[in-house]
Parts: structure tokens; sequence; C-alpha cells
């Protein structure tokens, strides 16, 4: 219902309530002008949130009290579907100065797929700290690996056993640099800024794109890129990308587990950034059927050998060993196995076929590719362009550490997880 003033001497000030189609119908007859503003108003109803139309100088003048010495930490964490984040809040009676002084907490797993109702709390392991950008300082966003109930990693906390692979690798600083893309859609899951009945122009002018025509939902980006910033989430750039309404972040260089540990974040903030616009952020792998580029995480590596002079010899060999091991990346690739893959790599839309290995310098249609610099320069790194937009950044860089550093004798190893935790 839009709600609307009866403004007739008799009845004087008093709000009443008309449908959509009422008012449009009489503002047709009336004011052509009125009709086309309550139609554009209708469609900007459907596609955002009713909470992003709440009014925000009243949320600002509430956030803007002090808080004394108390300090808000948000709890953030993986859920049992391996691609959704959760995070509840609460207090602490002074500022936490590192990851240490922030508590364990628990929450119900029952409530996040990832536990029974008969045996539903979980245990949040703080690993990383952030500041928060929404509340300000002193205020803290922690990242958490998830416990079961006897404090064994839950099945999609795949950071701890990330972690053991980066142990064995340290010597090798590896590096990695991910490169997020995502789309904007409306609460309707229609692509932000799209045709309500149709489709935009073809794909062509949208990448790194500027113009109204052209970037949809900018203001979402550079607010994110804000908050990355504030918060000490190692972003590297963004850009528009291919398909409209869709976009890319770049997170890294990070070493070892840090990588994981920033791209998380990163993600959170997005989500919680167009949660303010009311706009939805998905890392869908092919969110739009048809002749549209789907949405990936392509990967950069380097080791300290491939930086080195006469590093191209390295990444070389390191992708011998990819190809040796292809189907098991495939299967970590994204949350299920390799099946939200299947709808991206397809060969087309500057993408390699799921079912082949390849590799070349410079291209794009490649499994693996040497960017041109590194092929004259003879050093640098790679880009893995097979991992899904919604891929899990531990299971990516884990298995890309395992494959090239660690002894197949060695490789697929099982961990005794238990001492760690208890």
């Amino acid at each position: 219902m839009l709600p609307l003033r009866d403004t007739s001497a008799d009845r004087g000030m008093q709000s009443v309530q008309f449908s959509y189609e009422d008012v449009t119908k009489a503002a047709l007859f009336m004011f052509i002008p009125d009709a086309i503003f309550i139609l554009v108003f209708k469609v900007k109803m459907e596609m955002t949130s009713l909470s992003s139309q709440l009014n925000k100088s009243v949320k600002r003048q509430f956030m803007s009290l002090p808080q004394g010495d108390r300090c808000q930490v948000t709890y953030v964490w993986v859920d049992g579907t391996g691609e959704g984040l959760r995070s509840k809040t609460r207090t602490l009676h002074k500022e936490p100065m590192t990851i240490q002084d922030i508590p364990e907490w628990n929450f119900d797993g029952s409530s996040t797929y990832q536990a029974e109702g008969s045996n539903s709390d979980m245990y949040l392991i703080p690993v990383a700290m952030f500041r928060d950008p929404f509340t300000l300082d002193p205020n803290k966003l922690v990242l958490c690996e998830v416990l079961k109930y006897n404090r064994l990693p839950a099945e999609t906390n795949h950071r701890a056993r990330c972690r053991k692979i980066m142990e064995q690798v340290k010597g090798e600083a590896i590096w990695f640099g991910m490169e997020q893309e995502y789309t904007l859609c409306g609460t309707d899951g229609h692509p932000f800024g799209w045709p309500k009945n149709g489709y935009p122009k073809p794909q062509g002018p949208y990448y790194c794109g500027v113009g109204a025509d052209c970037a949809y939902g900018r203001d979402i980006v550079e607010c994110h890129y804000k908050a990355c910033l504030y918060a000490g989430v190692s972003i590297y750039g963004t850009n528009a990308e291919v398909m409209p309404s869709q976009w890319e972040l770049q997170i890294g260089p990070c070493e070892g587990l840090d990588m994981g540990d920033h791209l998380w974040m990163a993600r959170f903030l997005l989500h919680r950034v167009s949660e303010e616009f009311g706009v939805v952020s998905t890392f869908d792998p092919k969110p739009m059927k048809g002749n549209w580029n789907g949405a990936g995480c392509h990967t950069n590596v380097s080791t300290l050998s491939m930086r080195r002079e006469g590093g191209l010899k390295f990444i070389e060999e390191a992708i011998e060993k990819l190809a040796k091991r292809h189907d098991k990346h495939i299967a970590l690739y994204d949350p299920n196995g390799g099946q939200d893959n299947q709808r991206r790599l397809t060969g087309q839309h500057e993408t390699s076929s799921i079912s082949d290995f390849s590799t070349g310098v410079a291209n794009r249609a490649a499994s693996i590719r040497i960017p041109r610099h590194v092929g004259q320069e003879k050093m640098g790194y790679f880009e893995d362009r097979r991992p899904a937009a919604n891929c899990d950044p531990y299971s990516v860089t884990m298995i890309l550490a395992e494959t090239m550093l660690i002894d197949p004798e060695e490789q697929d190893k099982e961990y005794d997880f238990e001492k760690e935790y208890m």
C-alpha cells in the first residue's frame, strides 16, 4: 500500500491509503507525470528491501551516541552451506587489542545447517580481528572458525586444514591474490538495473564502463571499498565487469592463511553494505543463463621461487602438477563439488572447459593463464581461472599449496585436530 495524504478542506489532514493500482489509474486520468513517478516508485519498491527505505538520519542519531569504555564485537562465521555468512554481536567491557583478548562464544548450529537440534551448541573461535566500519571505533568485527560439540572442526570449517598445509609450506612464502566477481541483484533476484521484462544491450560497453547506461550500482561498490579500507581488509582494487550489474574486487596479495581471512571478511562487508542499500550481492557462478559472462574468483599464485630470477621454470613445474590433479581441484573450487562450476566453465565467455586442463600465455580461455609480462620477464606468478565466485578461499589456497609444494605421498593427509582445540 502507498501512503498518501487527503488534503480536502472538509476532511482535514487525515492519512489515507490507496493501492498502487488505484493511484496509478487516477494519475493517468489527471497528471501523466504523477503516473510516471508512481510507476517508477513501484518498480523501486519491488527491487529493494523495505529496510533500506527506513529513515537513515534517525539511525545516525543513535549511532553517534557515546558508549563509554565498552566495545561491540561482531562475530562472523561461515554457515553449513559453505558459502553463507552469519554474525552476532556481544559487548566487551574494554576494547580488545589482540585476537587473544576476544573470548570464545557459541551459537545454535541447528539454525545454520550445522547441527541437529538435540545437540546444537557449536563453538566460535576468534581467528582474525578487523575494525568495524558500521559502528566505528573502538568496535570490532571478528572472523571465527566453527567447532562442533566435540571441539573438532565443523564440516565447512576449511580453515583448519588450510592452516596445516600453510604451516608446512611456510618457507616458500606463498602469495595469493583473488579476483572476486559478484553480481548486484534486486530482492526479486533480477540483476540490479536490468529491465524488468527484457535485457540490457549486449555485453561490450560494461567492462570498466562509465555512465548511467553502463555502470549499475557504483554507490555500493565505492562504499564497500571504503569499508574495506577502514576495516583493514587488504583490498587491492575494483572494477565493473563484462556483464552489466556485475563487479569485481581484488583482495591481496596475502600470504598463506591470510588470503582466506581477508576475502571472507570482504564478502561479509559487501553483504552488509548491500543490505544498507536494499540490494543483494550474489556470488552465483552463473547468475544469468544465455550469452552472459559468469562469475569467477580467479586466483593469482606466487611462491618465493617463482618471484626470483628464473622463476618461470618453477611456474611451469607447478602447472604440470596442477594438470595431474585437475579433477581434485574442480571438486574443491565451489562448495558443491564442482556442480556450480559446470554452469560456468563451458569453454565460452572467457572460461575453459570444466572437463579439460589447459594453459597459455595471456589466454583467458585457459585453465591457467601466464600473464604476458611474466612470460617476458621469466618470473612472477600465474593465474588459476577455474575457481567459482562462490568458492571457499581456504579450500582453493589449500589445494593449490598442497598440489604444488607437498610431496604426493603426503597429499590428502588426515590431521588430528582434537589436541589442538582442546
